[in-house]
């Protein structure tokens, strides 16, 4: 692969198509969480039930689950960034009929369902096709530096997403959705004009189309280590999911409006940064596996507090906090998988970490907004919080090698060479 690359290893920076590939990630992200906060705001605010909000998290997460594991399939054998490009333009179109529904002033949520299927169609190709793109890009040697500028740059837009979704939203419903129609559109020309010629993947086994489809679920069941860290974070953020309440929170209990609901989210993504900069100049050079279980503890005891503050500046630390020990989750998690996973199989693990992640995002608003409806907004976050510190104890029984794991570098010697 290195024949394909020009520049020295400590030069990503100044590769075009590197630069072209964040800002599209960038400008994607945007967009995505912009969508979100004016989706969630939109809805409660025409039907003022907790449910719309989970029905929200379930018409993405239904298709994504569906067809993630075919996305992954086809990012191991088809041209990537063909992949990334034609589903960051159908989010496009997304964002146009979100418009227009707005435009033609229906007050009901149907319509708007209907958009968020076909936006989650849209990611479930997005996901594993960007993952498995990057190190096509950049090539091996670079990729330690290039993970760490794609998930700074990431953070970066998931903070000022949603507060920008907010003050957006002030201008009104069809001017977002215009933005953020616009925004995906210009990162699907990003990556469409990276130029440079990448290696197929095509996969030349001769193994059906099932086989290839769940060979990444066979592949993370068969790693205990990883199978552990993912379903760790699945069931955390699941049963913790109380972002997708914070619509309810800004509007009921914190009185902050839009705006203020934008701050919110976006206190998250603040915590999430800060402990990623903290990450990349102090690295988790031993205990990495209780430290992850101290982080997700952490999780749970800050949803708590989230779910019984009723003032604005608790809540924001709280969620801080909550976005800052998911930070630590998320990077040993993908450590795990970057670490163990060899090229062939990349978009095929990614597939399966990315359902896992969608399944605790999306199905976890689903869940809050089940459980908000049935013992209030305050008592399903609580009870969350407490289910997170459950699964905490349970997981450190179940995965004892999880719990032990020292050093990540440890991880990848046992790694096969291939997995087809």
């Amino acid at each position: 692969m290195a024949g394909y690359f020009t520049l020295e290893a400590d030069s990503v920076l100044r590769d075009r198509a590197f630069m072209r590939l964040l800002i599209g990630r960038v400008t994607a992200t945007l967009a995505t969480q912009i969508q979100s906060v004016v989706v969630g705001w939109q809805l409660y605010a025409m039907t003022r039930d907790p449910l719309t909000l989970g029905w929200v998290g379930l018409a993405q997460f239904l298709p994504m689950a569906l067809l993630v594991l075919p996305a992954g399939d086809a990012a191991d054998r088809l041209p990537r960034r063909l992949i990334l490009t034609a589903s960051w333009l159908v989010q496009a179109i997304a964002g146009v009929l979100f418009l227009v529904l707005t435009l033609s002033g229906t007050e009901s949520p149907i319509g708007f369902f209907a958009v968020l299927v076909l936006f989650g169609m849209a990611r479930a190709f997005a996901g594993p096709g960007m993952q498995s793109l990057l190190p096509q890009v950049v090539g091996e040697r670079r990729l330690p530096k290039a993970i760490a500028w794609n998930s700074s740059a990431f953070q970066v837009a998931v903070i000022g997403g949603p507060a920008l979704g907010g003050g957006v939203y002030l201008a009104g419903p069809a001017f977002a959705y215009g933005l953020c129609a616009a925004l995906f559109a210009c990162a699907a020309v990003a990556i469409a004009s990276i130029r440079r010629r990448l290696p197929a993947r095509a996969d030349t086994s001769r193994a059906s189309a099932f086989a290839r489809f769940t060979a990444g679920i066979v592949y993370v069941r068969t790693r205990p280590i990883i199978l552990g860290a993912i379903s760790l974070d699945l069931f955390a953020v699941l049963l913790g999911g109380a972002t997708a309440l914070l619509p309810v929170y800004a509007h009921e209990i914190l009185h902050v409006g839009p705006a203020g609901l934008g701050l919110l989210r976006s206190a998250v993504a603040i915590g999430a940064f800060s402990m990623g900069i903290y990450l990349g100049r102090n690295a988790l050079e031993r205990r990495a596996g209780a430290i992850m279980f101290a982080a997700v503890a952490i999780f749970g005891v800050a949803t708590i507090v989230f779910g019984l503050s009723t003032s604005f500046m608790l809540s924001f630390m709280a969620l801080m906090v909550m976005g800052a020990a998911d930070m630590i989750s998320v990077f040993v998690r993908s450590s795990l998988i970057q670490l163990a996973t060899p090229d062939s199989m990349r978009g095929r693990v990614n597939a399966v970490n990315m359902l896992f992640i969608g399944a605790s995002n999306e199905l976890g608003e689903f869940e809050s907004g089940v459980t908000a409806a049935l013992f209030g907004t305050v008592g399903a976050v609580v009870l969350g919080g407490v289910g997170t510190l459950a699964v905490v104890g349970i997981w450190m029984a179940l995965f004892p090698a999880l719990r032990r794991v020292d050093r990540l570098n440890d991880v990848a010697t046992s790694a096969p060479a291939d997995s087809r």
